[in-house]
């Protein structure tokens, strides 16, 4: 299930470099804004990948990864982007 991952990721690799061995890779068919600086309402994005580190997510929607945190509903808020690199993405955590 490493599909989405950028060329040369793996689910372990993303274990490994973020030195959480319980990352998981988790269906899409959920709802995951981001919050926008001077706007009330959230963006709906939508995800290609998520990935969870317990209640963080890393979430790539339009080629850019972003922070965010798992709701008990299983949804998604974001409030930052980190870049396109899934590398300096893990590191932001």
């Amino acid at each position: 299930m490493n599909d989405g991952l950028p060329d040369g990721w793996t689910i372990e690799r993303v274990r490994s470099a973020s030195g959480d061995p319980e990352a998981a890779l988790l269906p899409l068919e959920r709802i995951v804004v981001a919050e926008e600086h001077g706007r009330a309402d959230y963006a709906l994005l939508r995800p290609e990948v998520i990935l969870s580190f317990h209640d963080l997510c890393l979430v790539r929607a339009d080629d850019d990864w972003y922070m965010g945190q798992l709701d008990s509903d299983g949804s998604v808020i974001c409030w930052a982007s980190y870049g396109s690199d899934l590398g300096e993405a893990i590191q932001g955590l």
